[in-house]
């Protein structure tokens, strides 16, 4: 949320009326022979008609979702009815349907209402329908909710659920029988008694079960916020920047099996201050990778106004922060950015690997690049890859790589939109409703890689504008391609069907571990697929975004290719299993314990 209001531009600044301490060698040329310079060659454009012609449906309405956020803003301009929540998509009922969990946030203690905001489930009939589950799952539950994480914590072959909030955590353990238990006190996994923001299940040590990374914000409180004084000149109080604010330290809580361990202060995810020892981080989304290929996960976090955070995992449950060597600290010119949602992919199909991370308003989205991910060392090459000049206006939450017209190549899409909803009156070129934004990736390297998508070429509904937070993808109509669900800032959320993303082929794998060397979810496995001389590269980590949780079964595009030729899955425990010609258009339940030993 980089220098909120003030941005940058001292026009902005002037909104405040309180001062605010915001504070190749060719052959040689023949004699006599002179050389003349040529101008750099421009990769040609993208023409509009190679974008692929794949529709996105707003079906939030035709599918039954009903769920509306409610943020409880009431006048008095808290900094968490900004925030908006995330969402989840899973397979609570382990029918093959993915079902959706939308968080949802509450009151103010004195501003209570009727009925109250509760968490909310939808079952999916497989058919992109949804029925509100909520009550009879045990998640009709009332509190100040965030983000959400999904993961098997006890290997028990249900998907569990952790959910963030304001004044703590929430760990939601699914009993295989449509109900879910609230089991945060018996397993200690509350954590901080703070603003606890995105959150992951992820292996730390490959020991075969799940721990938990959990992401934390600032220091608040009501009561420090209404003391700030934040205005808008001639419309009041406005909401405050985080910079006005002390930051949180992110926390790890280790799975012993009966419970979860805080071994936060010894890991090495308590980044402090040189001089004051006091915590730097203001996080938010989180995304895990094995960066470095070395077998063990490390964590990227998105951090607002300070620094980002790359916690490198040296073993044995330590992790180093190394995000100023790494490169993905700042923006190019040495300063913070307000970095909300952040997503991995392999986006040239080579080993090239990156770290997108979606900033604030007048600031464009982060792509941290590295030639060589095991040197740890990346480059932000946003402007190059043509992310740049597109993504700088918008107010950018939720973000994710995926294949939407299944060509097998990463797409990025991301949910925008303001946090103040007067910002219009005093920036006219702000708005607090606001487009989403989805790019092509053409496979071209250098400035035309990615390339806005239109709403002529993906259809209107994707691009009205709405106070886009969290976002996730899954198939929810079980034809192959990957529809969208988007959070709307205390408002109805936006479900859209991929309509035409299957006119290539796919293969859908969904991973099963062992649940004694790998954790049931197969949560950390990376899978190499190969089409021809094309090889795709991923990582099973649902946890991404801003605050929220992809679905679990990994998609792969084939383009028009027939067949994929071979798909090596490395599994958490360092099991390989190879696979060669599986039929495709179709999903295939992939076990460790076939793979051979």
């Amino acid at each position: 949320m980089s220098r909120y209001l003030i941005g940058r531009a001292a026009a902005v600044a002037a909104l405040m009326t309180l001062p605010l301490a915001i504070t190749g060698c060719g052959p040689e040329p023949p004699k006599k022979t002179v050389a003349t310079p040529q101008a750099p060659r421009r990769p040609d454009e993208v023409r509009a008609e190679t974008i692929p012609n794949v529709k996105f449906v707003d079906i939030t309405e035709e599918a039954g979702i009903t769920f509306r956020h409610f943020n409880g803003a009431n006048g008095e301009k808290l900094l968490p009815e900004t925030m908006g929540a995330g969402v989840a998509f899973l397979d609570y009922d382990r029918d093959g349907d993915q079902d959706l969990f939308l968080v949802n946030s509450s009151y103010w203690p004195r501003h209570e209402v009727n009925p109250k905001p509760t968490q909310a489930l939808y079952r999916n009939d497989g058919k992109g329908h949804f029925e509100d589950v909520t009550k009879a799952a045990g998640l009709d539950k009332t509190f100040y909710g965030q983000g959400v994480a999904v993961g098997d914590f006890d290997n028990d072959g249900d998907e569990d659920l952790y959910v963030t909030g304001v004044g703590g955590g929430h760990l939601f353990r699914n009993d295989g029988k449509g109900h879910f238990e609230d089991v945060t006190e018996s397993f200690n996994a509350g954590g901080p008694r703070s603003w606890l923001t995105g959150a992951a299940f992820l292996d730390i040590e490959n020991d075969g079960d799940l721990d938990l990374f959990i992401a934390s914000y600032i220091t608040w409180s009501p009561e420090i916020d209404k003391v700030q004084g934040f205005q808008l000149t001639g419309l009041g109080r406005a909401y405050g920047p985080p910079t006005s604010f002390s930051g949180s330290f992110c926390c790890l809580l280790r799975n012993d099996g009966d419970r979860f361990v805080d071994i936060s202060a010894q890991s090495g995810v308590q980044v402090k201050t040189p001089d004051l020892g006091v915590a730097v981080g203001k996080s938010l989304g989180v995304a895990p990778q094995d960066v470095d290929g070395d077998g063990l996960v490390d964590i990227a976090v998105a951090n607002d106004t300070v620094q980002n955070f790359l916690f490198k995992n040296r073993g044995g449950g330590k992790f180093e922060e190394m995000s100023i060597l790494a490169g993905v600290a700042f923006d190019q010119s040495g300063g913070p950015r307000g970095g909300m949602g952040a997503d991995w992919a392999h986006p040239l199909n080579d080993d090239r690997l990156a770290l997108a991370i979606g900033n604030f308003a007048n600031e464009m989205t982060a792509l941290y690049v590295s030639d060589q991910p095991s040197s740890m060392v990346f480059s932000d090459v946003a402007n190059l890859y043509g992310l740049g000049a597109p993504t700088q206006p918008p107010l950018k939450f939720g973000l994710f790589f995926f294949d939407y017209d299944l060509d097998g190549r990463p797409d990025l899409l991301s949910a925008n939109g303001h946090l103040e909803p007067e910002i219009s009156k005093v920036q006219a070129s702000e708005h607090y409703e606001q487009s989403v934004q989805l790019f092509w990736n053409s496979g071209r390297p250098g400035r035309n890689l990615y390339t806005l998508v239109r709403p002529q070429q993906a259809g209107e509904d994707l691009f009205r504008p709405i106070v886009g937070r969290g976002c996730a993808y899954a198939d929810i109509d079980g034809d192959g391609d990957l529809d969208v669900v988007i959070t709307v800032n205390n408002n109805t959320p936006r479900l859209f069907r991929n309509d035409g993303g299957n006119a290539n082929h796919w293969i859908r794998l969904v991973l099963e571990g062992d649940g004694k060397s790998s954790n049931r979810d197969a949560i950390g496995a990376r899978v190499e697929f190969q089409r021809g001389e094309t090889v795709c590269r991923t990582q099973l980590f649902p946890s991404r975004s801003y605050l929220s949780s992809v679905e679990l079964p990994l998609t792969f595009g084939l383009g028009k290719a027939g067949k994929a030729d071979e798909i090596r899955i490395t599994w958490p425990s360092g099991k390989t299993t190879t696979l060669r010609d599986l039929p495709t258009d179709r999903v295939h339940h992939i076990k460790e314990v076939q793979a051979p030993r």
